[in-house]
């Protein structure tokens, strides 16, 4: 049985994805000001608090931050420490698989020996310190068996809105984690199979955050993408040099568009994973933000000015005016004062219909 040490190395590197526009947040998110650049969950931005949390494995000169040019000026401001030559601009949306694969390429450009995770700007940790050391047993596993490693978390309850992980048998130990081969990834399954799943007890939710050698992931794409794989080897030759941002603005938009999951993850013979158990939220929506923040006697969520009176489990966000409630239940209302959205919370999340229509419209000016 394969055992390996949890300890860290001079090869360990982070790469953070804040590229996404989290229209299921809207109307507190925008194209502009993405959720990751919000402070949903306390005094710092979720972008902020990823960049700290990470400080525990590796330093800010080998963390790199993959984003998009609509909020990248604002998002420097939030991560300051970071090199800027770490902070990555696409030149177009092309999916996590386009993004990662150019993030593989300049970290195995600077080091050939180089293991990198791949981890979100904009979830919910709730113990930094076993995230830490959870990822840093993943850096481990992944140097020592050339697999791509993925976490999986302890699923707390049969959730329909999150893809699972289906762990197979034992491939060893890291530290005090087990790392084990995956049988398959399922997609969002409806709330009895998710309920089988959690009997089981061998299915984990799926955190979206992968370690990898840069130099398998790289054979990977070329086996498994190899699309992406000739137009990144067409980028690669100009990393690094003052030829860099052209190459990337005419090259990088015809990267075909794909999810790491979909064509990577789910398609490989080789990948692993940890069961964490750090407590982790994706954050996707106002429900989920919900859920992880401190409420009342009354299950209500306050931030900002409100009054509630015979209000129960509301969550009501705030920027200046005051809402006032009287005898209503499971709402979420959001004022960003040139919007205002109330939904029953077990819909919360179609405010993402709201953004569709309003692009429709052309209604730029809220987006």
């Amino acid at each position: 049985m394969l055992r390996i040490s949890s300890t860290p190395s001079e090869h360990d590197y982070v790469t953070v994805l804040a590229g996404g526009s989290g229209t299921r947040l809207w109307p507190l998110s925008r194209s502009a000001r993405p959720k990751q650049l919000l402070p949903l969950t306390g005094e710092r931005s979720l972008i902020q608090e990823t960049l700290k949390r990470l400080r525990l494995v590796v330093p800010p000169e080998r963390t790199f931050i993959l984003t998009e040019a609509s909020h990248s000026d604002e998002l420097r401001e939030h991560a300051s420490e970071i090199p800027p030559e770490n902070i990555v601009v696409e030149p177009a949306r092309r999916g996590t698989a386009g993004a990662l694969a150019l993030g593989a390429s300049i970290i195995q450009r600077r080091d050939p020996m180089a293991v990198m995770a791949s981890v979100h700007s904009d979830a919910y940790i709730a113990d930094d310190q076993e995230f830490a050391e959870t990822l840093l047993a993943a850096l481990r596993a992944a140097e020592a068996t050339e697999t791509l490693v993925t976490l999986g978390i302890r699923p707390s309850s049969p959730s329909s809105q999150l893809g699972y992980i289906q762990a197979a048998e034992k491939l060893g130990e890291v530290g005090s984690f087990v790392l084990h081969r995956v049988e398959q990834f399922k997609e969002k399954p409806n709330v009895e199979t998710a309920k089988e799943y959690l009997a089981a007890g061998n299915y984990y939710w799926n955190p979206g955050v992968f370690v990898w050698l840069t130099r398998v992931i790289l054979e990977e794409f070329g086996t498994l993408q190899p699309g992406i794989a000739k137009v990144l080897g067409r980028i690669d030759r100009d990393l690094g040099t003052s030829r860099q941002v052209p190459t990337l603005r005419d090259l990088y938009p015809t990267v075909p568009s794909e999810s790491i999951d979909n064509g990577i993850m789910e398609l490989s013979n080789r990948v692993s994973v940890i069961p964490a158990t750090f407590g982790w939220a994706d954050i996707g929506s106002w429900s989920e933000l919900y859920d992880i923040l401190n409420k009342d006697a009354d299950g209500n969520v306050s931030v900002g000015n409100h009054l509630m009176l015979d209000s129960k489990n509301v969550l009501a966000f705030s920027h200046g005016r005051t809402i006032a409630t009287v005898g209503v239940d499971d709402l979420v209302i959001v004022d960003t004062c040139d919007a205002i959205f109330v939904a029953k919370r077990s819909r919360a999340a179609e405010s993402r219909r709201i953004v569709e229509e309003l692009l429709k419209q052309e209604r730029h000016e809220l987006l």
